[in-house]
């Protein structure tokens, strides 16, 4: 049994169990966090002028209104 087992020092030291694959795991996941963040400036874009678009209409639409409120009291009956 103890043949099979790996030693304390393997399990807990410099270099245990799973070291090389953590290593990889670590270098894969800033790829694909760096892949990520080019991709996500394409879409805060598309966002940010999507609600740009919408602020605009809301002002317009409020503008709007106000004035025709403000005509249909002014008008003379």
């Amino acid at each position: 049994m103890a043949a099979d087992a790996p030693s304390w020092a393997d399990q807990w030291g410099a270099g245990g169990i799973g070291a090389m694959g953590e290593e990889e795991e670590d270098t894969k996941a800033k790829n694909e966090s760096k892949k990520k963040a080019t991709e996500g400036k394409g879409g805060f874009n598309k966002a940010k002028a999507a609600a740009m678009m919408g602020a605009h209409k809301i002002k317009s639409g409020a503008s709007n209104s106000f004035k025709w409120v403000k005509n249909q009291c002014q008008k003379k009956k």
